[in-house]
């Protein structure tokens, strides 16, 4: 042993990307410009001359054209897997500035979708980011739509429907409000069409459900555009946290059969959310006797329960109204379900708005830990916007983590009303928690509360403003450009016990990375919500590509069914105010179209669309 010398395996990158600028976690302080690719994963960063000397003659180079390089986001809350089987025939409100542009859709599309199919829009939005900073109102939205049913959900309060929708789903003077929930009548008893959760929003996912699905082959379709999309942003892993109506194994199937197609494009974690009310415990039972944590592979894997694990521990985040009180069975309820998942070895997650909601679960998971431990366990409470210092202490003791998402960027306003400026500051307290030493990671809670652009959230995090320009937190509780990436890369990593495995820019991790349109680091504030991917790589190879890089964008199946509103009006929107009716020339086609008031963009498969007519 003592005369022989170590030998090196020699690096053979099946792929170099030089000529960049990466940022993230393992390159912040140093300047890294390349990095070589072997098996899915990153083997050596450095300078073009250092990587470049690796090039063998089967080795690929990409040219990174002195772009900004991030580690791929990882949204730590996301609800993709349903979000996939709705996403095409879904109606975006996302980014959209105009409420009149958004109604302007709503009819276009009402005309367009065959019956007996509805047009829904489904969360993303805020009456905030439109000029006119009101909603709609219930007489814009009957005479936009006619007669095909409408359902527009805001965030978890409230929804929208026509006519044709209370038709269809059948709500009249004689159908019941169950408790927590209002059905707003007129001076006959008869339904507007205004449904408000107060706060129980549990009328807002029994009437959406009630709407027709698309078929399988449609859905499978959806699910790649709308990973797709998240692709464009730049996003190349989430934890998926479940969701109402979202049934275990049949609501996985389309998602499975594309992860036995190697076709899945975003790497996904999966958490199990109970359907039951009173029977959450035989529905964890169960399921662990079907699956266990983390089988899968790389790209889909199980990572335990929630964020739904007895409804009793529900607090929805109704800021319109005031904080509900959970019931008194809570604990009893959650407490063999807590123990059954430990003794299980699942990790577990629990959706909790509010601190006092946090303190009663805390009981329980102290208790159970006790006797069945649980600080091995990558377990997490999700949102926490008024979590206490003094919880904060105890989730720290538990090993436990916080996964925070960007809802008071789309609330925030009906927060402080409700409970006024001072409390704002600290909802929830970020630095707080990151000093405390609890793992942290960013998501967006898509598609359903807020939007699934990123970016949006890392505008918030990092300048403490709302989608509408109001400022909520001051400088203790907003953190840096630097941080705010770390969170949402090798922060996310840690909410699917992956840390070692992706999220930072260091040898042997997946090599998943986005380059960036603009340099996030260094553009003003407001630019920082209409940044996007030009190239997002998984795997180290290139899943979305535009712009410079275009001629490298794989190709997709063509969007289905052939009324979905994202082939019309693309995906996440920006300026779309109509200014004039003109002629002109597009990278595709010439026209004649109302031209919008910005450039032209387009679609995350990289085809032109514009409003035409």
């Amino acid at each position: 042993m003592g005369g022989q010398k170590h030998q090196v395996r020699k690096i053979m990158p099946e792929v170099i990307y030089y000529n960049g600028s990466f940022k993230g976690y393992g390159t912040f302080e140093k300047h890294i410009s390349a990095v070589a690719i072997e098996n899915n994963c990153f083997v050596k960063f450095g300078t073009d001359e250092e990587i470049l000397k690796l090039k063998t003659p089967g080795t690929l180079t990409v040219d990174l054209r002195k772009k900004t390089v991030i580690p791929g986001l990882n949204d730590s809350h996301i609800h993709l897997i349903r979000g996939g089987l709705n996403f095409n025939m879904e109606l975006r409100w996302d980014g959209i500035k105009s409420l009149s542009d958004a109604l302007f859709m709503l009819k276009e599309q009402a005309l367009r979708t065959p019956p007996p199919q509805w047009v829904r829009v489904v969360g993303g939005w805020s009456e905030f980011q439109f000029k006119e900073k009101r909603m709609p109102t219930l007489d814009e939205i009957n005479t936009a739509s006619g007669e095909t049913p409408v359902f527009i959900l805001h965030l978890y309060d409230r929804a929208l429907l026509n006519k044709a929708a209370l038709r269809a789903i059948g709500y009249d003077k004689n159908t019941p409000e169950k408790p927590g929930t209002k059905i707003e009548r007129d001076a006959n008893k008869n339904p507007t069409g205004l449904l408000i959760a107060t706060p129980n929003a549990m009328i807002l996912y029994s009437a959406l459900a009630q709407g027709p699905k698309l078929n399988p082959v449609d859905q499978t379709n959806s699910t790649q555009h709308f990973m797709r999309e998240l692709n464009r942003l730049g996003v190349t892993s989430i934890c998926d946290a479940g969701g109402g109506f979202q049934n275990y194994p049949e609501d996985y199937q389309i998602i499975e059969k594309l992860k036995n197609e190697n076709k899945l494009t975003v790497r996904i974690a999966y958490n199990l959310f109970t359907q039951h009310p009173q029977s959450e415990l035989e529905d964890f039972k169960k399921w662990t006797l079907m699956s266990h944590y983390g089988q899968g592979n790389e790209f889909y894997r199980h990572n335990g329960a929630g964020e739904m694990l007895v409804f009793s521990a529900a607090d929805f985040e109704d800021f319109l109204q005031p904080r509900p009180d959970l019931p008194q069975e809570m604990g009893s309820q959650l407490d063999p379900v807590i123990r059954h998942l430990a003794a299980n070895n699942w990790p577990f997650r629990l959706h909790a708005t509010y601190d006092e909601s946090i303190q009663r679960a805390l009981d329980v998971y102290e208790k159970v830990n006790q006797e069945v431990p649980i600080t091995e366990l990558n377990w997490f409470f999700d949102h926490a916007e008024t979590i206490s210092d003094q919880s904060i202490e105890r989730v720290k003791k538990l090993n436990g983590g916080i996964a925070i998402q960007n809802r008071m960027a789309f609330q925030g306003e009906y927060f402080v009303d409700q409970y006024g400026k001072e409390k704002a500051l600290r909802t929830p307290p970020i630095q707080k928690i990151i000093a405390a030493g609890i793992p942290v990671g960013m998501g967006t809670d898509a598609t359903r509360v807020s939007s699934y652009n990123p970016w949006l959230c890392l505008y918030w995090l990092t300048t403490g403003k709302t989608i509408g320009g109001l400022q909520l937190y001051d400088e203790s509780n907003i953190v840096s450009r630097e941080k705010a990436i770390e969170l949402f890369t090798r922060g996310s990593a840690w909410f699917s016990n992956e840390v070692d495995k992706k999220g930072s820019f260091i040898e042997n991790q997946f090599a998943d990375f986005a380059v960036l349109s603009k340099d996030f680091f260094k553009v003003s504030d407001e630019e920082i919500k209409d940044i996007y991917a030009i190239m997002t790589v998984v795997g180290g190879k290139i899943v979305y590509a535009s712009e410079d890089f275009a001629d490298k964008n794989p190709v997709l199946p063509p969007i289905s069914p052939d009324w979905a509103p994202i082939k019309f009006y693309g995906t996440y929107g920006g300026d779309k105010t109509i200014v004039q009716s003109t002629q002109f020339t597009c990278n595709h086609h010439t026209h004649k179209f109302h031209k919008c008031s910005s450039a032209l963009r387009h679609n995350s498969w990289g085809e032109c669309f514009c409003w035409a007519f």
